[in-house]
């Protein structure tokens, strides 16, 4: 009889001691919660007996199941409660077998439909997470949580609260397994692509639903959150992850559709440049350029939201370092400034070639001005944050690329796009290089101005485009004016005190003295050719003004002085003479920059009779003719002479009058005497001034019915012509005079300007004999026609026998 109690009170302890204990924690009704002595009693033997752990987890987890499964979501809470205070006490080699379990339970938590267990699943990972394990897990994989964790941040639950709690709960769980996984080496497959697909696009879809914040103030922000984890993921990014952790930003603005409007990129990218380790932005950079050119044919306002983009990482990445993509970063900006051109003049051909214009055409055709515009900020922006170094670099990068007659252009053909285009890529490349050049500081304009960089921005000042000539005054202001004297002289006027303005100057130095007699007579030479452009306006010869100042201030000893002053008589002897019959506004907008200058210069060598001779001047001129001074010629509606006259000795300076002022030690005033006169080079005889294109079009072989015969070409001989050829009395004085002109020039002419004589007299005698090679190598013309070359074009003309001209010897 008292067996039967004795064998049924035995059964109890039968059970093993880990599931009594695990049992004794779950109170009867789970509203008591978890009980904290069976607790303790539990955790003080999973600690003794650490070998004991994994059948604990096994048991807890088969509980937890069956209470999922059975709705008592109180003990699911209680169990969850168990295992957080187990692995918060346990450390050794034997808990690796108990976090299998622990990851089970979770995931189950997370599989369920419940707001409230997905939450809880989510918190008890987060905890796990921050545990810092011994050794690592050689194949505990976390595939299922990244992809759990990203649909929870994607939730689309009716309640907005719920569903602001779902997507902070799965943004945690992602921080989560970012901390767990990014300094573990064996895990490193977390930074593959099917991976980061999952968690930049869920950290982003939060990031960029940043809506209004007072919902958010019993519930965190899914928003600050999100980039507090986006940035944390890029901080532990290494170099060879950089690719995979931005290529999905890349591809989620795409999808969504956000680089127009813009903004939410840009702070994207702004997050990545300052999250991301400084070595590491180059690849972001590369990243982005290669975006750009694989949507090149993507609407205008994509483009322009890209480079946006592109330049707030470059204005971040010049901060720092950069790499090896300077020059692609640039080359790849000019390649679609061309393309940008490109489809601009392709919308305007189509729609000159409409009967009507659309208001799509219109639109579009703005459009890519934008995108031209955000190319050329993001060119000078990231040049002018460049070291000084670096900065000559990329201004010799870009002029190179700069369309110019005479230079190989490689990169940007100008013959499909035409004038109109050249022009624009001309304009948008020099406005660039503008930004480039400001704020650019070189010791030495040898080191600024170099022979490749300077002649072909010379070669730009010479087209018949005042627009160009000014963005070539601006580039060359830029770079010459070291000491930022610009601002102090405030356009074109007479100064009545220079020194008030307190211009800073220091002594030329032997290296500057070489660049002048390098390449001084150049500079001469095309602010000569520019001040006689008939389209100058008031910006062209206030710019030229402050050229020649800041010239005078940066690079005038006594030897430039003189050549200064030289170019200004032949300035204003050019004005008086109008042998190019040049319009009265730039004959007196000519006299008034001489005055200008003369005026400023006079002051700045300080010299009084000097001074004094050029005030007499302008004196009078405000008396007798104001509208050969800057305050009045440049006014609108300014009353203009009908002529100049000559014989007013007291209205123009004399260099008489000039040399005798500068009768004093270091300046060689004879040489005054000697009229400047600007070299002549191929581009004067070949380009006439004309842009690229209008040159090319000039170079073609007219037929030769088109030209005059010529007997109609020949002098008619009279008898005053026959007089006048026996009359040689006057000839040889004349050639007296023209031999003593060439001695005295050859004894008081500096060298560069005698060498640049003798150079131009040279490629005449070239030219004239390639001329006469063609003429002896032409083909004689055939009854069957001739092949002339029209604008490019080959046309084939017929030549009837009767209207050949035969050689004499071939004629009987």
């Amino acid at each position: 009889m008292f067996c039967v109690p004795g064998v049924c009170g035995c059964c109890g302890p039968l059970r093993p001691r880990y599931k009594r204990l695990v049992d004794n924690i779950f109170p009867e009704d789970p509203k008591d919660g978890l009980s904290k002595s069976d607790m303790e009693k539990l955790t003080f033997y999973a600690v003794s007996a650490p070998e004991k752990l994994d059948r604990i987890g096994a048991y807890l987890a088969e509980r937890l199941s069956r209470d999922v499964v059975r709705h008592r979501y109180g003990y699911v809470v209680i169990a969850m409660e168990a295992l957080d205070q187990l692995l918060m006490a346990c450390h050794s080699q034997s808990i690796k077998p108990f976090v299998e379990s622990f990851l089970h339970m979770v995931a189950k938590l997370l599989e369920s439909r419940e707001p409230d267990l997905q939450v809880l699943g989510t918190n008890s990972f987060v905890k796990f997470a921050n545990i810092e394990e011994d050794t690592p897990s050689y194949h505990r994989r976390y595939d299922f949580f990244v992809s759990q964790f990203s649909a929870m941040c994607h939730s689309t639950h009716e309640d907005p609260e719920t569903r602001t709690r779902i997507r902070v709960a799965g943004i945690k769980g992602l921080q989560g397994v970012v901390r767990k996984t990014v300094n573990d080496e064996l895990q490193a497959i977390i930074w593959e692509p099917q991976h980061m697909d999952k968690l930049i696009p869920s950290m982003l879809f939060n990031m960029q639903d940043a809506e209004d914040l007072d919902r958010y103030l019993k519930h965190e922000n899914p928003a600050s959150l999100a980039e507090s984890c986006f940035r944390e993921l890029l901080g532990r990014a290494a170099y060879g992850n950089m690719n995979n952790a931005v290529r999905p930003v890349l591809v989620h603005l795409d999808n969504h559709r956000l680089w127009e409007p813009n903004e939410f990129a840009v702070s994207c990218f702004r997050i990545i440049m300052y999250s991301i380790q400084a070595q590491h932005s180059h690849h972001v950079i590369q990243q982005v350029l290669g975006h750009l050119d694989t949507h090149n044919k993507n609407t205008p306002r994509m483009r322009a939201g890209i480079v946006q983009v592109l330049l707030e990482t470059v204005a971040i990445a010049a901060k720092g370092s950069v790499g090896p993509t300077v020059l692609e970063v640039f080359n790849t900006l000019l390649k679609h400034l061309r393309m940008s051109v490109d489809f601009e003049l392709g919308e305007n051909s189509r729609r000159n070639s409409g009967a009507s214009v659309s208001s799509s055409g219109r639109v579009k055709e703005s459009e890519e001005r934008i995108v031209q515009n955000a190319i050329i900020q993001t060119i000078g922006f990231f040049g002018g944050n460049l070291p000084d170094y670096q900065r000559a670099e990329v201004m010799m990068f870009i002029m190179g690329k700069v369309p110019v007659y005479g230079t190989p252009c490689h990169t940007l053909d100008t013959v499909k796009i035409g004038h109109q285009g050249t022009k624009r890529i001309q304009a948008m490349l020099l406005s660039s290089l503008i930004m480039v050049t400001s704020g650019f500081k070189s010791k030495t304009m040898v080191a600024a101005l170099p022979a490749p960089f300077l002649d072909p921005l010379f070669s730009i000042s010479l087209m018949e485009d005042c627009e160009l000539r000014q963005l070539v005054l601006e580039i060359l202001l830029n770079i010459i004016d070291r000491h930022d004297n610009r601002a102090k002289l405030r356009g074109i006027r007479i100064i009545p005190n220079v020194a008030a303005l307190k211009i800073k100057r220091e002594k030329i130095s032997k290296q500057d003295v070489g660049f002048m007699k390098k390449h001084g007579q150049q500079l001469y030479r095309h602010i000569y050719l520019g001040c006689k452009e008939e389209d100058n306006g008031h910006k062209n010869f206030e710019l030229l003004f402050t050229t020649l100042a800041v010239l005078t201030i940066e690079l005038a000893n006594e030897e430039v002085v003189v050549d200064l002053i030289r170019l200004a008589l032949a300035l204003q002897d050019m004005s008086l003479a109008n042998e190019e019959n040049m319009p009265m506004v730039i004959r007196c907008g000519i006299m008034a920059l001489v005055a200008a200058y003369l005026n400023f210069l006079s002051q700045m060598i300080a010299n009084p009779a000097f001074c004094q001779h050029v005030s007499k001047v302008i004196e009078m001129r405000n008396l007798e003719a104001p509208y050969l001074l800057p305050e009045h010629i440049f006014r609108e509606k300014c009353p203009l002479p009908n002529c100049l006259e000559k014989e007013d000795r007291s209205l123009y300076f004399q260099t008489v009058d000039l040399a005798e002022c500068l009768v004093a030690p270091g300046y060689n005033a004879e040489r005054l005497s000697i009229p400047y006169v600007p070299q002549v080079t191929d581009e004067d005889r070949l380009t006439r001034r004309k842009s690229l294109v209008d040159t090319i079009s000039l170079q073609v072989d007219f037929p030769s019915d088109s030209l005059p015969d010529k007997s109609l070409l020949a002098e008619e001989i009279t008898f005053e012509t026959l007089k006048k050829a026996i009359d040689t009395t006057g000839l040889e004085e004349q050639e007296k005079e023209k031999r003593r002109q060439v001695m005295e020039k050859f004894q008081k002419a500096p060298f560069e300007e005698i060498a640049a004589h003798c150079e131009s007299k040279a490629n005449m005698l070239h030219d004239r004999l390639a001329q006469i090679f063609e003429l002896t190598i032409r083909p004689p013309p055939s009854p069957s026609g001739v092949v002339s070359i029209s604008a490019g074009h080959a046309q084939h003309q017929s030549v009837p026998v009767y209207e050949m001209k035969f050689p004499d010897l071939c004629v009987y």
